[in-house]
């Protein structure tokens, strides 16, 4: 084991994230409750309200996870591995205790453990930018051990010291590493997320994603004509270049997601859209068509909405709240887009950060 191995826990990035699925503003208090007990170092006192409220609920997937985070905070890594492996089974759609998973597995140098956890929150959520970045980390810490192990086996293999050095310098405390903070929750009553909580309809469903009928990807033609997706190009009808635009092409898209109007949805992003998680376009179409069709309800609403272009270039930045049927989350979500003719159009987006 190098020294490098021992420093992974500080160089591993979490979000401040907790799934919130707040149903009532009664609810919202126990939230902020042991939320602010938790930033206050109260470990035991947030741990007691939050087995309280668990009591009642046992099942609430945010009060569970931020019973891991103080578990994680209070130095009580089994229990709170424990904590979220149990969230993992019954909400596998969640990725951020697969994320939280990875920094306990990481902690404890068992960054096989950890890998496994990353790789399978980003199947979960393919555009989790953190689960990305710790999976790197974890991968330069086993590349360490490999490259130790070489040493061992053959110390004159001159070839393997300056990789094992750069890593090395990668992770040392000097470095210019990210410093991680443990897994805190945000703020309540409006806690940030990353990625959709599953709803009790799909809990029990496959990892990946639930299973739902994947009809073909409508035609070209058919997207162009949807009068939702006509009317990403009337907002789009200024000036080249201005952010009045992209902020109307942002909220039209968001009109057209919470209407499941799946042809306008998809008509929104440009044929050089980039999938997350190196999914072919059709395999893409076809699992966002799965998760929107399925719900009863939807309603997306965007706000901060921060824009900025460059010529035929733009990016958004904004927070996204989500609210399917029973379930309410709020996300930081970027979108880039082009200019093609006279609209934009995305061609790639990524939630968190």
């Amino acid at each position: 084991m190098t020294h490098a191995s021992h420093a992974l826990p500080k160089t591993l990035r979490l979000l401040a994230i907790a799934a919130a699925l707040v149903a009532s503003s009664a609810w919202a208090d126990d939230y902020s409750d042991v939320n602010q007990l938790l930033r206050s170092g109260k470990h035991s006192e947030a741990l007691a309200k939050a087995d309280q409220y668990l009591a009642s609920k046992p099942r609430d997937p945010q009060m569970r996870f931020l019973k891991g985070v103080i578990q994680t905070e209070a130095g009580r890594p089994a229990e709170a591995i424990s904590t979220f492996n149990k969230l993992t089974e019954e909400y596998p759609e969640l990725p951020e205790p697969y994320n939280n998973l990875a920094v306990l597995y990481a902690g404890q140098s068992q960054f096989d453990k950890a890998r496994a956890a990353l790789e399978m929150a980003i199947r979960t959520n393919p555009s989790y930018a953190t689960a990305h970045e710790n999976l790197g980390d974890v991968y330069a810490k086993l590349a360490s051990q490999a490259y130790s192990k070489a040493l061992q086996l053959d110390a004159s293999n001159t070839g393997v010291q300056p990789k094992l050095a750069l890593i090395r310098e990668l992770f040392a405390p000097t470095g210019k590493t990210t410093q991680a903070r443990a897994a805190v929750p945000a703020p309540a009553p409006a806690p940030v997320v990353v990625a959709r909580a599953p709803s009790p309809q799909t809990s029990s469903g496959p990892v990946v994603q639930a299973p739902a009928p994947t009809p073909a990807p409508a035609p070209a033609s058919v997207v162009a004509a949807s009068p939702a997706a006509a009317g990403f190009a009337a907002g789009n009808a200024s000036a080249p270049g201005s952010s009045n635009e992209v902020e109307a092409t942002v909220q039209t898209w968001a009109a057209a997601w919470s209407s499941k109007d799946l042809a306008a949805y998809l008509g929104a992003y440009g044929k050089d859209f980039n999938p997350p998680g190196k999914l072919s376009r059709k395999a893409w179409e076809d699992e966002r068509r799965a998760r929107i069709v399925g719900k009863n309800r939807i309603s997306v609403k965007v706000s901060e909405i921060a824009v900025s272009v460059n010529g035929s270039k733009a990016s958004a930045k904004f927070k996204q709240a989500y609210s399917a049927d029973a379930l309410n989350v709020s996300s930081r979500k970027t979108l880039d887009l082009v200019k093609a003719g006279d609209r934009w159009v995305i061609v790639r987006e990524s939630t968190g950060g």
